[in-house]
């Protein structure tokens, strides 16, 4: 019988708080008031975006300098279908833009009617966001500019400004389509029979759970299914004190690796069911099933004796 493999829509999210240093931080707090700042190294030139070392000399800048809101394409490539969180949600530009002053380019997207558009050397400006917090999305985009190039505009900021930006939250997604292949799909599909399977490796013999598809000891492919646990031992564990988002788990909690019987590998999985200062090496467990899961929602003890440890030393 021909296993139909399965595939679901996944999304990756981690988004992240990071401080800034004085120079990220003036860059920013800029753009924020319609200011563009760069930062000049010894050797006279002005980088923009701004950085804290020189890339030739590592040595460490602070020389902000004011640079102009218009500038120069120096290359570019067209977005025929934005994606979301992307600056514009029509089809765009993605440009690198040297602005007047600056010595280098900044990545951003220019909004123009077409591909035919755009080229190499077209003058444009920023628009700025009409709400801005102090990020590189209060520049919204660029736009075609009927500026001569080099402006004879001085610009005079030194980057000191009321109420600096000092963090950011970096957001972080990654949306994308996920297919376990074979193997985990038939794993899969047990679960959903209450049964945990894993693979046998015609080379080492050894079981797998979650199987592969191949062995990852001897790199040969698994096909030989076979029936584990359902009890299992603890054989390491870490107690969690933080709890995480959107999971509504209280903590502390205990999550352990977990020995299947008949397994030659351990799986994770979280222990429930005992207070989380007497889990331990050794203690044998067995899974709980929530109505209409697909998985195990916890593993609790099964009040057999403790495991010894010589029964699953190899399985640390």
């Amino acid at each position: 019988m021909t296993t139909e493999v399965l595939k679901a829509p996944l999304v990756v999210e981690f988004p992240f708080t990071r401080s800034l240093g004085p120079v990220q931080s003036a860059f920013l707090t800029g753009l924020r008031e319609q200011v563009v700042l760069g930062v000049r190294t010894a050797d006279g030139r002005t980088l923009v975006p701004p950085v804290e070392y020189d890339p030739v000399t590592a040595a460490e800048l602070r020389d902000l300098v004011q640079v102009a809101p218009t500038g120069t394409v120096t290359t570019w490539a067209w977005n025929h279908a934005p994606r979301r969180g992307q600056p514009l949600d029509t089809p765009f530009a993605w440009v690198l833009v040297r602005l007047d002053g600056a010595d280098t380019a900044l990545l951003h997207a220019l909004d123009a009617p077409g591909p035919d558009a755009v080229h190499t050397g077209m003058r444009v400006r920023v628009r700025w966001a009409a709400q801005r917090s102090g990020a590189i999305t209060d520049i919204a985009c660029f736009e075609p500019s009927d500026s001569a190039s080099g402006s004879n505009e001085v610009f005079g900021h030194n980057g000191q400004f009321e109420s600096m930006v000092t963090g950011i939250v970096a957001e972080a997604r990654l949306d994308y389509t996920y297919s376990p292949g074979r193997a985990q799909t038939d794993y899969i599909n047990a679960l959903a029979e209450r049964r945990i399977v894993g693979e046998r490796c015609p080379s080492c013999r050894k079981v797998y759970v979650p199987p592969r598809g191949a062995c990852p000891t001897c790199g040969v492919a698994t096909a030989e299914q076979v029936e584990v646990g359902p009890g299992g031992t603890v054989t390491t564990y870490c107690i969690v004190n933080i709890k995480a988002r959107n999971l509504d788990i209280e903590v502390p909690y205990v999550y352990a690796h977990i020995a299947l019987d008949g397994a030659g590998l351990a799986l994770h999985g979280r222990i429930g069911g005992i207070p989380y200062d007497q889990v331990r090496m050794g203690l044998r467990v067995e899974p709980v099933w929530t109505e209409g899961g697909r998985y195990p929602d916890h593993y609790r003890p099964t009040g057999e004796p403790d495991a010894d440890y010589e029964t699953y030393k190899e399985l640390l």
